[in-house]
């Protein structure tokens, strides 16, 4: 009998979402680059978008920061994970699963100005698409019920992860995040 790998799947054992899962469990994790803070914007591919939000900072923050952020993004999902404990700070980690758990990311902040900034990079991912991937978030407040959202999404990528595939996936994220937080759903 051949020898197995963690990602091999056992022979007509599985199927349907037993096959998800085990596949799920055992996928293969490849190691990114880390990054500063220069290449937020100087990586070869940056996604930026700024915009208004009529919420207050700290209520965009604590979004950002709470125990699960992000369920309104598509291809998220409310698959986020933090992996260290709270107060939150350099050197967080979180898991974020994507696309229905077919994907994953482990991230690590590296700036972590409470209440206005914060930004990380991945150090593993479960799909070897990039180098080098780092998100920046800043809230910036523009008076007492209102704020400024900026996002930069800074990544190079491998060769399977050239193409506009990503940034149309990427650029959901803009896109969701813009359409939440006019909705007055903050």
């Amino acid at each position: 009998q051949a020898a197995r790998t963690p990602w091999t799947l056992p022979r007509g054992r599985l199927c349907g979402w037993s096959r998800a899962i085990y596949l799920f469990m055992w996928r293969p994790w490849f190691r990114t680059e880390s990054v500063d803070e220069a290449f937020l914007r100087t990586a070869p591919v940056v996604l930026r978008e700024t915009f208004k939000v009529n919420h207050p900072a700290s209520r965009v923050w604590d979004e950002l920061t709470s125990e699960h952020p992000l369920t309104w993004c598509r291809i998220i999902g409310g698959g986020v994970e933090w992996t260290s404990a709270r107060p939150f700070g350099v050197g967080t980690t979180r898991t974020v699963n994507a696309l229905a758990g077919l994907s994953a990311m482990r991230e690590e902040f590296f700036i972590w100005e409470e209440g206005s900034r914060k930004a990380f990079f991945v150090t593993e991912a479960s799909a070897p698409l990039f180098k080098r991937f780092a998100e920046d978030y800043v809230v910036t407040p523009t008076g007492d019920t209102s704020c400024e959202f900026t996002g930069p999404i800074s990544y190079e990528p491998t060769i399977l992860g050239r193409g506009p595939v990503n940034k149309k996936l990427l650029g959901t994220l803009f896109s969701d995040a813009r359409k939440h937080f006019s909705t007055g759903n903050a």
